[in-house]
């Protein structure tokens, strides 16, 4: 039998052999086997005698995106589900791979330059803010250097409330202020209530960096072990529910080790500094809307009226992932630099969602203190309607 070229008596001569079939789809014939093994792309007709491949012409356009696919570096058995979704569908799970892997590349690249920094330094403590698009740079401003111990020793005054809002009946959301440490989760699915208070649960009994002892590079391991702890507690907690998988958390959470603070950040919760009279944005969204806005395809001023769902394109969730997955929707980890006198808001997009920026600064410029701060902010958001479970934290950077 011929095995280039058309196949004579297969469909009336309509299929094409896998030879001829791979110069069309610029795939290898031992990839189209490989394809065909995985299910990826089964061929139109398999040969009962002599096992030959026959793929019809119309197969190519999958093939090449299987192909294209491949290139962007996406795992085959993603592949497999994006292909098998109709051509919108396609597009939205596309972008949302492509949105994490932009998302862990920064996190890294904010890694790298922390490194670059430390040793450039020969080993000297290096504050440093990352350059998240959220990040605004001026004189005096959050992108300015300085060092906490020069004002004497500094201590965080703090508060934390959440609030059930208007229209739900169920608060998933939990937050905390304490001493050492200031978080909010917000919850989603069946298990969601049990995946944030396991999140922040598993923070508290953190007594490292006790005084300031630990280096700046000691820091980032133990937030490194912090994080991978509450990742495993979200696990734990939602392993009774029907579909684990559906259940889990945000996490956004400060750790204060007397003269540091640590960021755990995972999610669409957020963290504000407010800095010489100015708010700034801390965190960077793990979301579909924020990448969207990322390349351009949404404004920030079309994102607030997005109809689409909140996707998140990381979290803690309930899923056992390979390994290699679950090291890169590890939380997001870095050193963030303290003055006297900063002030800083942790909060769930029930209240980042539904009040503007320009509200949030008010609110928490007005505050005497956390505690008003905090009943002020879910007031707004409560006052905006109230759409989902509001959690917030607010944290002042005194001298003792």
């Amino acid at each position: 039998m011929e095995r280039e070229g058309r196949a004579g008596g297969a469909a009336s001569g309509e299929l094409v052999t896998i030879g001829e079939f791979a110069r069309l789809s610029r795939l290898s014939a031992k990839a189209l086997r490989r394809y065909d093994e995985l299910g990826l792309l089964r061929p139109a007709l398999v040969d009962p005698v002599n096992g030959y491949r026959y793929y019809d012409p119309a197969q190519v356009e999958g093939a090449r995106l299987v192909a294209w696919l491949r290139r962007i570096g996406m795992p085959l058995n993603r592949i497999g589900r994006v292909v098998a979704l109709d051509a919108g569908a396609a597009a939205v799970e596309i972008r949302a791979y492509w949105a994490r892997v932009e998302a862990e590349t920064a996190a890294r690249r904010d890694l790298a330059m922390y490194l670059v920094d430390h040793l450039s330094a020969e080993g000297g403590t290096m504050s440093r803010m990352p350059d998240n698009a959220e990040n605004k740079r001026s004189s005096g401003s959050a992108g300015s250097s300085g060092s906490a111990g020069s004002v004497g020793a500094l201590a965080i005054r703090c508060a934390a409330l959440t609030d059930i809002g208007v229209v739900r009946t169920v608060n998933q959301d939990a937050a905390f202020a304490g001493p050492r440490l200031l978080a909010v989760a917000d919850g989603f699915g069946e298990g969601g209530a049990e995946a944030s208070a396991a999140a922040i649960e598993a923070l508290k009994p953190s007594t490292w960096g006790r005084d300031g002892a630990l280096s700046a590079a000691d820091l980032l391991n133990a937030l490194e072990d912090t994080a991978d702890s509450a990742a495993r507690a979200v696990r734990d907690a939602v392993a009774p529910c029907e579909a684990p998988d559906g259940s889990g958390t945000t996490l956004t959470a400060m750790l204060w080790t007397g003269s540091r603070l640590g960021l755990v950040h995972i999610g669409d919760s957020r963290a504000y500094l407010l800095r010489g009279g100015e708010l700034f944005r801390i965190t960077h969204d793990h979301s579909l809307v924020q990448s969207m806005i990322d390349d351009g395809s949404l404004s920030p001023e079309e994102a607030s009226s997005h109809p689409g769902p909140a996707l998140l394109l990381k979290a803690l969730v309930g899923e056992a992932r390979p390994a290699a997955v679950a090291v890169a929707c590890r939380p997001d980890v870095r050193l963030q630099e303290v003055l006297a006198g900063d002030r800083y808001l942790l909060c769930s997009d029930g209240l980042s969602a539904v009040v503007d920026t320009a509200d949030l600064r008010t609110a928490v410029v007005a505050a005497d203190d956390p505690e008003e701060a905090v009943r002020r902010l879910v007031g707004l958001a409560r006052e905006a309607g109230g759409p989902d479970n509001v959690a917030c934290a607010v944290a002042d950077v005194v001298v003792e």
